[in-house]
């Protein structure tokens, strides 16, 4: 009886193993992307006028590419937060979404 019980122990363990591996890697990968987000969230709002800015949302995906979208008052101000995004380490790509509003 032990013999059998030990035998379903390891077949059990066996068939778990790759279920807990995808699961560390998805929590590793989540873990990774939110740094990168939080990352530029932090350096966007240290910027000299961060009041500019803080109307940009940030969201990484598991492969580095950051999506950026949400107003800025002035072209150079999206142009900013941009090269924000491309100095960040982990960013594959950006893509910018943002839009020019004045009334910022």
């Amino acid at each position: 009886m032990n013999t059998k019980l030990f035998a379903s122990m390891i077949v059990a363990g066996a068939l778990l193993l790759p279920v807990t591996g995808f699961g560390a890697d998805s929590f590793g990968t989540a873990v990774k992307d939110s740094v990168i987000t939080t990352k530029i969230k932090a350096k966007l709002a240290t910027e000299e006028k961060p009041s500019t800015l803080v109307k940009i949302s940030v969201d990484t995906d598991d492969k580095g590419m950051v999506a950026l979208s949400g107003t800025a008052p002035t072209q150079a101000a999206a142009d900013r937060a941009v090269a924000i995004a491309k100095g960040t380490e982990g960013v594959k790509m950006v893509d910018s979404k943002i839009t020019i509003k004045a009334d910022n």
